[in-house]
Parts: C-alpha cells; sequence; structure tokens
C-alpha cells in the first residue's frame, strides 16, 4: 500500500475519529505548503516542501503530521515531521504509516 492509499484507508479515518475535522473550531489542513523550493538559480526552484497534514485548532497550529507508506518504518517520518515542525514552529509532531504513530514534543 502507497502513502496515498494508507492515507486514504487509515490516517484520514484514525484523525476523524480522535476529532479533527470533526470537532468545532478543528480541522486538518493537507498538503499544507512550508516552503517554496530551493533556489537553483536561473529563476528555477527546486520542489517545495509541503507538510502531509497540520492540525489547526480555533486559528492555532497545534501539531504536524507526516505519513509514509503502509511498509514504510514508523519511525522514518520522525526526523522529517521535526523538520516541518521547527520552520513552522509548531510543537507537536506525529509520523505514521497508518499502523502505529512516533510523537515528539518540540521545547
Amino acid at each position: 500500500m502507497n502513502e496515498a492509499e494508507t492515507r486514504a484507508e487509515h490516517i484520514d479515518p484514525a484523525l476523524a475519529a480522535a476529532g479533527w475535522g470533526v470537532v468545532e473550531g478543528s480541522r486538518v489542513r493537507r498538503e499544507y505548503p512550508i516552503t517554496l523550493g530551493r533556489l537553483e538559480g536561473f529563476g528555477r526552484r527546486g520542489k517545495p516542501r509541503s507538510a502531509d497534514y497540520v492540525q489547526v485548532c480555533r486559528n492555532t497550529k497545534p501539531g504536524v503530521v507526516e505519513a509514509k507508506a503502509w511498509d514504510k518504518e514508523l519511525a522514518d517520518g520522525v526526523a522529517q515531521a521535526k523538520n516541518y515542525a521547527d520552520k513552522l514552529a509548531i510543537r507537536f509532531t506525529y509520523a505514521t504509516n497508518g499502523q502505529g504513530s512516533h510523537s515528539l514534543t518540540r521545547q
């Protein structure tokens, strides 16, 4: 199962079951833009960076979620999620492959 299938079949329902996007004032932003992409010269940029999910509650962003494919290791997305959280000044980070999750809290 690839990342898109894992997100649709496992991660999206888990976020909804936890109340994200269901409870009033909360929502989940998918493919949240982080950077425009690295400058490569001659007016070109590299691939833009975006977080798989950013949790939003009453106009604050408490968490970022990095999704990985079903067959990837659970911890594969931890460093990526932490990097995104640092760039967005978000305190809580989560990485998941749909089978479990790993979470970190920034200081």
